[in-house]
């Protein structure tokens, strides 16, 4: 893994330079919603509280373990956006969180994860039976803070994305080790087990506006396109990202045999002798030490990653579009910014 690569010929290190001197943060974002973000991690904290300590000290690793709140910060941005002046966004904000870490907690024990934003996983630590029973409990946590909202349009939301999330994950399950897979297919998979919860975080935000339903399907479009962009983005990190700047295992992805689109590309550009590497080491699971570099090697050939973050691109920029609905704001240009980021993180 010592050969791992960002981009491989003179044109695409060009662009990561670039990308680089010029990377967008979330700190306009940060600012705008600081002070709702305060009382969401204040209602994160005071919910996550069980007299198991277990479960205490479980839920608290993994939500302090680094993590942006990009998810709870975007329910927050729409709703300020909109205009809304209550609290209810700070408690779904906070539903958001909870759901969102449940899946972490699940996805980390499916996938056997060591690491995960540069710490050890909970399941790595307290093992794979306390890490799905926590999940479990948050999930509920979530469902408790939205119970209480008393909108059943707030738990239709939540109820169709954590159904969602989860049809999400058997997909990938039944998509893995599978080089025959899709493209169709594969954005289906990221769209039900990523994009769905950041635009539902997107759409929350309008609802306790109480604005338009067209007003919310945009909010909704452009959390769904940001999280699609997001995720296509995170596949390609995998192959392309220093394990120091990502926060967990280069490689994981290949070594799990999961088929994500810079494998989908390479595997469909390539000649006979490229195929059958890839269906020994992602359909049989035959690999050995060297064969990620070999991996590395036909996904540049193939400009598998550019192409990757160019449909990343595309993605964000329908993102943007959908926010033409709403008047300039500082909130707008902040919600802008957040595609930039996701498209051009290293992270």
């Amino acid at each position: 893994m010592g050969k791992v690569v960002i981009l491989a010929d003179q044109a695409e290190n060009d662009i990561a330079k670039e990308l680089e001197e010029t990377a967008p943060t979330l700190d306009a974002l940060h600012k705008l919603v600081n002070e709702d973000l305060k009382a969401v991690n204040r209602v994160i904290l005071e919910r996550m509280e069980s007299p198991v300590v277990l479960i205490s000290q479980l839920a608290g690793h993994i939500i302090a373990s680094g993590g942006k709140r990009l998810r709870p910060m975007l329910t927050l941005a729409t709703a300020k956006m909109c205009g809304y002046t209550g609290r209810r966004h700070i408690d779904l904000a906070a539903c958001v969180e909870f759901i969102h870490t449940a899946t972490l907690l699940h996805d980390d024990v499916v996938d056997e994860s060591d690491l995960r934003r540069g710490n050890a996983t909970a399941n790595a630590v307290w093992g794979n039976k306390p890490s799905v029973l926590v999940g479990d409990f948050l999930f509920s946590r979530a469902f408790q803070l939205s119970v209480a909202d008393g909108s059943l349009s707030v738990l239709d939301i939540l109820a169709s994305t954590s159904a969602a999330l989860a049809e999400g994950e058997v997909m990938q399950l039944v998509t893995s080790n599978d080089t025959e897979t899709s493209e169709d297919a594969y954005l289906d998979v990221i769209t039900a087990k990523t994009a769905t919860l950041f635009s539902a975080a997107c759409r929350l935000g309008g609802l306790v506006a109480e604005k338009s339903s067209q007003e919310q399907d945009a909010l909704a479009s452009f959390g769904l396109n940001l999280g699609i962009s997001y995720q296509l983005v995170d596949d390609a990190l995998d192959y392309s990202a220093m394990e120091k700047d990502l926060g967990k295992s280069i490689g994981d992805d290949f070594r799990d045999g999961k088929i994500t689109l810079p494998i989908l590309l390479a595997f469909r550009r390539g000649n006979e002798f490229e195929r059958n590497f890839w269906k020994r080491t992602m359909e049989i699971g035959e690999q050995d030490e060297k064969d990620f570099d070999t991996a590395l090697e036909f996904i540049t050939k193939h400009n598998a990653l550019a192409d990757s973050f160019e449909r990343a691109r595309h993605y964000g920029s329908v993102a943007k579009d959908a926010l033409g609905l709403f008047k300039d704001s500082p909130e707008k240009h902040a919600l802008k910014d957040v595609v930039n980021f996701c498209i051009n993180r290293s992270h």
